[in-house]
């Protein structure tokens, strides 16, 4: 989608902003976004490692963390506080005939008691196994589970829609159906020399964080604040905003360490506003805080899926169509992800057509979990590719190669960057290890190699905004309302800043996480944390930067433009140098403040990651029990701000792969 401006700078007035529409993607949904563009971008860092961005970094609270000096929500205690607990539904589907919230109000050490009619997420009529019903807060969180038992809850049992399949039959969708096509796909599997299908399923998989979903809500006069473990310190606000008929500034969101996310905690969920209403009644902050056994029923999964999929070639692997059929088992409630997306996307093919269905069960609702769709969808793909490998006596690397492409087989448009053929390219020297891993099989222990390529999102986008602040003794502290979920983003921020600044990093501090504490910032969702934030706080520290070069310019009767910043000093291109703290020393109690805001994305590309992984197996042919002895990583993913991290994150997802 090109973008386009309401108004144009046609005169180079720094001052006049530029209102521009453009385009945003989190996690394979996109939305427009109207942003206003108040400078010229900065050119771009050149390729490669600098002083600071592309170097290894250990996590600038890493220590802290480790020993335990950082306040989580679950460390969050305020005086008074009282605590939750849920009644929730032991029926897949029910309707509550009676129940007593008297004789709970009346149990030892209760404050409040809530039920259906009192909050929207509270329902006479659960629809799945774990939604809540009514809500106890007591002086002690024992006090308050004790109390359920007195609410004596009589049900009626309905019979629940489980099958998947018996839910497209009878058209219990989540939203319409998603078609898609592009050529003749009968053609093209007429055209074949071979032809596989093949049908594929995927489980259900819980993203059980460490730190369960949790707030502690706490009102004063009509204003609340939500103390809480979020991906998006901004979608809390706004939900807890709409659900209590409050102005946004009214409603606070601090979040200062994640104990875990992984997709599950983008939105305010039930426990946030039943603690909330909690709150507003008994005058009291309130923690509600889902136990380890409602972490494991009602936080959100990864939705199992089946796929019936269909791919024609030609002998020379050369792929004619591609057919897909998806049916997601979401649940209650949730989205269709795209688990489509990576055969519309991965591979040239002019004929290829897809259904999606989003099957509304009585189950508890899917979440995002770590590339939501097209890790299943890839899984699909690429075992249907082995497959037609096999069928076609051709190397499984030397098949993706044929089918590569260069732009988006979608709509046809060129990506911003892609480097898969060097991924495959880096690949070569584990695959042809297949070889000698094989001929180490032993009795019932047989072992092999497999490969997969990798498609992704990652772009981000705007709006997400930062300031940057110089104090007079000449360190840098970056602020912004956006959440570490424990990816390592703050350290990222903190180098880009630095690197910006031409400081240390340990010059740079961070004041992250608090909707009243620094301005609107993105979600960490979808891989889009580093590409939305970064922008944003490099511009802000490069308008730091130009006012401390201002500064010097004056101070030391120079031209700005001779001047630039390195190693902690302001540097003359004739040779004179200055320590930054001394530049701005003058500043006694005032401040530089430096503002940046995120883009717009680049019109008419598509922003994707790529990849490929090689692993090695060994699998008990008597028993099933398998064991991943090795696995390569080769990803592209753009520019790197720190390769620690970035190394962490693949052996994370690698690790949670597995597990």
């Amino acid at each position: 989608m090109p973008l386009w401006c309401l108004s144009e700078n046609r005169g180079g007035d720094p001052d006049l902003a530029r209102l521009i529409r453009t385009e945003k993607e989190v996690e394979g949904r996109f939305t427009e976004q109207w942003i206003v563009v108040e400078e010229d971008a900065l050119d771009p860092w050149p390729a490669g490692p600098l002083e600071t961005v592309g170097r290894p970094a250990e996590r600038v609270d890493g220590r802290a963390r480790a020993r335990g000096e950082v306040q989580y929500t679950a460390d969050v205690q305020l005086p008074g506080m009282l605590h939750a607990a849920v009644l929730r539904s032991p029926h897949a589907r029910a309707r509550l005939a009676a129940v007593d919230l008297d004789a709970a109000r009346g149990a030892p050490g209760v404050r409040g008691v809530i039920g259906p009619g009192d909050l929207e997420v509270l329902t006479e009529e659960p629809s799945y196994h774990g939604q809540p019903v009514a809500a106890v807060a007591a002086d002690s969180f024992q006090q308050a589970q004790d109390a359920l038992a007195a609410l004596a809850p009589e049900w009626e049992r309905l019979e629940p829609l489980l099958d998947p399949e018996e839910a497209v039959r009878r058209g219990s969708l989540i939203g319409e159906a998603r078609h898609y096509a592009r050529g003749d796909v009968s053609r093209g599997l007429g055209e074949a020399d071979v032809v596989v299908e093949a049908e594929y399923r995927t489980q259900s998989v819980l993203h059980n964080a460490l730190e369960t979903h949790q707030s502690v809500c706490v009102w004063e006069d009509a204003r609340v604040t939500v103390y809480t473990s979020t991906q998006f310190v901004w979608g809390v606000r706004e939900d807890v905003a709409k659900a209590f008929g409050l102005p946004k500034d009214d409603v606070r969101v601090v979040c200062r360490y994640v104990g875990g996310g992984f997709g599950a905690k983008n939105e305010a969920g039930d426990y946030t506003l039943i603690a909330a209403e909690l709150a507003r009644r008994t005058s009291s902050p309130v923690r509600c805080a889902l136990t380890r056994r409602e972490e494991n029923l009602d936080s959100g999964n990864r939705n199992p899926t089946i796929q019936r999929l269909a791919v024609g070639a030609r002998a020379d692997g050369t792929l004619t169509a591609l057919r897909g059929e998806y049916v997601c088992a979401l649940g209650w409630d949730g989205w269709l992800p795209s688990v489509a997306g990576p055969m519309k996307m991965l591979y040239a093919c002019d004929n290829v057509e897809t259904v999606e269905h989003g099957a509304k069960l009585n189950t508890p609702p899917m979440a995002a979990f770590r590339a939501p769709g097209f890790v299943e969808g890839v899984f699909g793909l690429e075992c249907l590719l082995d497959e037609l490998a096999v069928r076609l006596e051709l190397d499984p690397l030397e098949l993706r190669r044929r089918n590569y492409t260069d732009s988006d087989p979608s709509d046809d448009r060129p990506f911003s960057g892609k480097n898969l053929a060097e991924c495959y390219r880096r690949a070569e020297a584990h695959w042809e290890r297949r070889q000698e891993v094989r001929a180490r099989s032993e009795g019932p222990w047989k072992r092999g190699v497999g490969l997969a390529s990798q498609v992704w999102y990652g772009g981000g986008g705007p709006p997400s905004y930062a300031w940057v602040r110089i104090g007079s003794d000449g360190r840098a502290t970056v602020i912004t309302a956006m959440q570490d979920i424990g990816t390592g983003t703050a350290t990222a921020m903190a180098q880009i800043a630095a690197e910006e600044l031409g400081l240390e990093l340990d010059q740079v501090d961070l004041v992250l996480g608090d909707s009243a504490r620094g301005p609107y910032a993105s979600i960490s969702a979808g891989s889009s944390t580093t590409p939305s934030m970064g922008p944003a706080v490099r511009a802000a520290a490069a308008d730091a930067a130009r006012q401390i070069l201002e500064i010097a310019a004056q101070r030391y009767q120079r031209e700005e433009r001779v001047l630039s910043l390195r190693d902690g000093h302001v540097v003359a291109a004739d040779g004179g140098s200055w320590p930054v703290a001394e530049v701005v020393d003058l500043l006694d109690d005032a401040q530089i403040l430096g503002k940046g805001a995120r883009g717009p994305n680049p019109a008419g590309m598509q922003v994707l990651t790529f990849g490929v992984q090689v692993a090695e197996v060994a699998v008990d042919a008597e028993t099933g029990e398998v064991h991943v002895e090795r696995i390569a990583a080769i990803h592209d993913v753009g520019r790197v701000i720190n390769p620690l991290g970035a190394s962490s994150q693949v052996e994370g997802g690698i690790i949670q792969g597995v597990g």
